[in-house]
């Protein structure tokens, strides 16, 4: 794949979704912070929904400071509600929210899900079900901070357990619960088999 201008051909891209909010606990500003450093620290540039608030704005604003490129993708109808970042190196305005999941999706390397509401699940739930039917073999990670994603890792858990989510579909999901231990995860992926996601008798 070849870099966006202004992106560096060695750097890999990792695309984040999170809130548009910071939550109630400090520890989700916080691990927002600790995630953008590892990610400069580790090489990769961000791509990212775009915003100034929020976790989004709180992860764009520390790889800035510590020079690292962000790339921001959002929709035209966001761009004065959710206050566009005025300073990523580079901003996409498109014209739909299906547009930027899809340019996110194409511009990334890697995906990693930090807490957010429904709209980062949203994100990543369409992320998965793209690997699952084999339209990316991209590695995809969740921060699992304070088990903010506990409840999602065991209702698929369930779903598997009661077949209707393959094992090899679960292994899709890399989670874990510091930054570094998930971009170590994510960097050592090895992609999972997905061509046949349907199989007779399973829905």
């Amino acid at each position: 794949m070849m870099p966006e201008p202004g992106g560096s051909p060695q750097r890999r891209r990792a695309c984040v979704f999170c809130g548009s909010s910071v939550g109630t606990s400090p520890v989700y500003r916080d691990t927002a912070i600790r995630m953008a450093k590892a990610l400069v620290e580790n090489q990769f540039d961000l791509i990212y929904g775009g915003g100034s608030i929020g976790l989004m704005g709180i992860i764009a604003d520390t790889v800035l400071a510590e020079r690292g490129h962000v790339t921001g993708v959002i929709p035209q109808f966001l761009a004065t509600k959710e206050i566009m970042h005025p300073a990523v190196t580079d901003l996409h305005t498109v014209s739909s929210m299906h547009e930027r999941k899809a340019l996110m999706a194409e511009l990334a390397d890697v995906f990693i899900a930090l807490p957010g509401g429904l709209g980062t699940y949203d994100e990543l739930c369409e992320i998965l079900t793209w690997a699952q039917l084999g339209l990316h073999a991209k590695p995809i990670g969740i921060l699992n901070v304070e088990g903010f994603f506990s409840g999602l890792v065991e209702q698929i858990d369930r779903a598997m357990l009661d077949g209707f989510c393959r094992p090899e579909h679960r292994r899709l999901m890399i989670v874990a619960t510091e930054p570094d231990e998930l971009l170590t995860a994510l960097s050592s992926y090895q992609p999972v088999d997905a061509s046949k996601w349907l199989r007779p008798g399973q829905e």
